[in-house]
């Protein structure tokens, strides 16, 4: 089988997936959708960062691909419900650069709380400023959180160590780490915090989440960091609160539209503004988190294309069926009505097979049935389910 890694995924990842037996083709850059069109066709596994978009034109091509890994956080890149329609499982790595992304936020909260990037920029332009003015120490100061996920509780735990006072917004109910205190609305977040950082997700009702009207209700000398999503916030009017000197500083991670590939030109409203540091889409990137993300990503597609495990499938229902070690076993992704498995344990049954362990799951309008068994499934009963209406898939495996 093949696999596809876009986007510059680590090392760690190719030498995981042929050591499983695949072939491998690493790229350094992400694909358009013609390209991806044209490509895909042949390709059993596909690894993709934040920049290469999956619609459903790109799917419907790719028609030998089995599952795709997003070795990264978000998944909002992919059409997951194009993808689940097809049966193709999509695993993303949820955890593993949560630190890095944290580590990089308490450094933009100190760096702009002492303007250092004006000051470095000065330096090297031969200007001795040393001065106090507008510098603060970032303790006793109010950190506002965005989304208290991942992220936003492990930052809330750093900054809190380091002095500050944490408040945090979410619309879901999320337990209050330290002495984190929630807030009932976005608008008691704004009008208290002193750093205001996003940690949302980019599920489709996030799209300018953040424009002029919360720019006006963050406190006068505020700082604002986004390295959430980039199509979250309205950098044009991010721009105008900072020339405007309501907005003393801000730092993102993450843009609307980034270019695809190393070198490609950058172009931002909010480029050539003083306290205003833009780093590009770094937040994971550092190599403590790219190693694990290869690791956790590569082994959860291996799994999947040769055991047929679903679990931490953010689109299949999730089968945490154990690694097979011998003898066989049957994967059956179905619609999810009633009586499915019945008509599986009964050509099971027929075909004299003995089963050693079963594990299902169902999710939505898909149900996925895991079986294993002492002895090969025949292909009559194998060849009777995937001929069944309700049917999605099915596949073998024999170790």
């Amino acid at each position: 089988m093949k696999a596809l890694l876009l986007e510059n995924i680590h090392p760690l990842a190719v030498q995981i997936l042929e050591g499983r037996g695949f072939e491998v083709e690493l790229r350094a850059g992400s694909l358009s959708e013609d390209e991806l069109v044209e490509t895909l066709p042949g390709v059993d596994l596909l690894g993709i960062r934040s920049n290469t978009h999956l619609t459903e034109r790109v799917l419907d091509a790719a028609t030998d691909l089995q599952a795709v890994g997003c070795f990264c956080i978000g998944t909002n890149q992919v059409d997951l419900a194009a993808a689940a329609a097809r049966g193709l499982a999509v695993f993303n790595a949820p955890f593993s650069n949560t630190r890095s992304v944290v580590e990089l936020v308490i450094g933009e909260i100190i760096a702009l709380a002492r303007r250092l990037h004006e000051k470095s920029g000065k330096m090297h332009a031969g200007v001795w400023d040393k001065s106090a003015k507008g510098s603060h120490e970032i303790r006793g100061r109010t950190l506002g959180i965005v989304g208290y996920g991942n992220i936003g509780t492990q930052l809330s735990n750093l900054a809190e160590s380091m002095g500050m006072r944490v408040i945090f917004f979410d619309t879901a109910d999320r337990l209050a780490h330290g002495n984190a205190q929630r807030m009932k609305t976005l608008d008691d977040l704004l009008e208290q915090a002193d750093v205001v950082t996003l940690h949302v997700d980019g599920r489709p009702g996030n799209a300018g989440f953040f424009g002029p009207e919360q720019f006006a209700r963050m406190k006068p000398r505020s700082l604002f960091i986004n390295a959430a999503r980039g199509m979250v916030v309205d950098n044009e009017s991010l721009r105008e609160h900072i020339l405007s000197g309501h907005i003393a500083g801000a730092a993102l991670d993450v843009f609307p539209i980034e270019p695809k590939a190393q070198g490609d030109p950058f172009e931002s409203p909010l480029r050539g503004l003083d306290n205003v540091i833009l780093t590009p889409h770094v937040g994971g990137s550092t190599q403590e988190a790219q190693e694990e993300i290869g690791f956790f990503v590569a082994n959860k597609l291996a799994g999947f294309a040769l055991e047929g495990r679903t679990e931490l499938s953010v689109d299949l229902p999730a089968v945490m069926a154990p690694q097979l070690q011998s003898g066989h076993r049957l994967g059956y992704l179905h619609v999810n009505v009633p009586g499915v498995l019945a008509s599986v344990n009964q050509l099971i049954a027929e075909s004299g097979s003995n089963v050693t362990g079963q594990y299902l799951a169902t999710s939505g309008e898909q149900g996925y049935v895991v079986t294993d068994t002492s002895d090969p499934v025949p292909e009559s009963a194998i060849k009777a389910l995937a001929d069944s209406e309700h049917t999605l898939w099915v596949r073998t495996w024999s170790v």
